[in-house]
Order: structure tokens, then sequence, then C-alpha cells
């Protein structure tokens, strides 16, 4: 990986900043001078980013018409760096238990369609040179695969990631694009086990982020920036 390190984002776009990695991506950025907007679905998570120093929008990734008015919201940005979070994991299964219809939908949805619906309006407001980042998971990882637990979560990542691929293609010249797991995070979803804390997870991530060269293009990384595999 190169070292880039003198990269800093001055306008940051956070989807799914309510709360966990996303919160602390706000508060972080914020901190460091930039201007962030995120998003949340309520009124709570608009406060909880507006506290942390971000600029809050609404946003539901599994309302077509909360979507649709995205495009809006930020039209006239050029972010120079985007952040695809919002993320839910879904049922807790060990093995091969099938998920109703309406926990496949939710996790899909918000995991998969959610971050297809809103990449061609964050396309449109990129700065040049900009970077766009998925919020992944090695749980998502083929390669890497030595558990059946969390299936559908499982799938949903794999699939985000097949996203992120075609994103890079697209956007190839115009962002760097790559897909980052965040490591095991005691957040809301990582729960309390979780291996790491959260403020300096964040901060780590922050870092590989801006030490990312060109060849990083289109790939997946885990939090210290080490490629692995799809």
């Amino acid at each position: 990986m190169s070292t880039h390190s003198s990269w800093i984002p001055r306008q940051v776009l956070v989807i799914g900043a309510s709360r966990g990695l996303g919160l602390a991506f706000v508060a972080q950025y914020a901190a460091a001078g930039a201007r962030v907007l995120g998003t949340a679905r309520d009124a709570e998570g608009r406060a909880r980013i507006e506290a942390a120093g971000g600029h809050a929008l609404t946003l539901d990734l599994t309302r077509t018409a909360s979507v649709a008015g995205l495009a809006w919201q930020i039209d006239g940005e050029a972010f120079d760096l985007v952040l695809i979070n919002a993320g839910v994991y879904g049922p807790r299964s060990s093995g091969l238990q099938p998920p109703t219809e309406a926990e496949f939908d939710q996790v899909m949805h918000t995991n998969v369609l959610g971050p297809m619906r809103v990449l061609p309006a964050v396309g449109e407001a990129l700065a040049p040179g900009a970077r766009l980042a998925v919020i992944s998971s090695r749980m998502g990882s083929m390669g890497l695969r030595s558990s059946a637990g969390g299936w559908l979560y499982r799938a949903s990542k794999a699939a985000l990631n097949s996203v992120l691929c075609d994103a890079a293609q697209v956007l190839r010249g115009r962002a760097l694009c790559v897909a980052l797991h965040p490591g095991w995070v005691r957040t809301d979803m990582g729960g309390p086990e979780a291996d790491l804390d959260l403020t300096p997870a964040v901060a780590a991530l922050r870092a590989t982020l801006a030490a990312f060269g060109p060849e990083a293009h289109g790939g997946f990384f885990d939090p210290q920036g080490e490629r692995l595999p799809w």
C-alpha cells in the first residue's frame, strides 16, 4: 500500500451515520476540520449527527421515495470522501436455517439494494480525486470462509462486494473505490464481546483510507490496508 497520508478530506458524506461506525466517522472527520454530512432515518439519529458536529440528512435506504430524495439533498456538492456504511445483521443463524422473507428483504434491501440505489446520486457528487468506500465485512469473503454463521449477512456482504467492484469499473478515473472490513468493533451490531474499541477502530480506518494509492482501486481491505480475498 502506498503512503498518501497528506490526503485530507474536506467534504465528507457518510451514508448510515446515526450510530456506531457511521457516527464515529462523522465525529472524527468533523473534529479534523471537515464539513461532514451524515444520513439517518429518524429525528433521533439526525440529532446525534448534529451533536457530533455533522450536518444531518434524512435517508431511509429501504424506502424508494426517501432514496430518490437524496439526489436533491446533495445537489451541487463535491465530496472528497463518500462512506456507504448503512447495514443490518439480520438473524443470528449458526447453520442452514432459512431466513424468513421479511428477514431476507430487510437485510438485502439495506445492505445491497440501498447502496445500489444511492451510488448513482453520490457518483454525481464526487470531487476530482475523491474516494468512495463501502463498509463491508470479511464475513462476506468466500476465500476466507470457515463458518456458516450468519449466512444471510454473509450473502449480503458478498453481494455488496460485487456492487463495489462494478462501481469501481464505472468510476475508474473519477474516484478511488474500495471495500473495507472494519474489524469486529464494539457497537450495537458488533456487541460487547467484540475485539475493538470504536474510537481507535475508526481512527485506524481513517488512516488506511488516507494511505491508499491508486493500486488500491477496486480492492477489498482490512483495517490495516492489507488486501483480502473476495
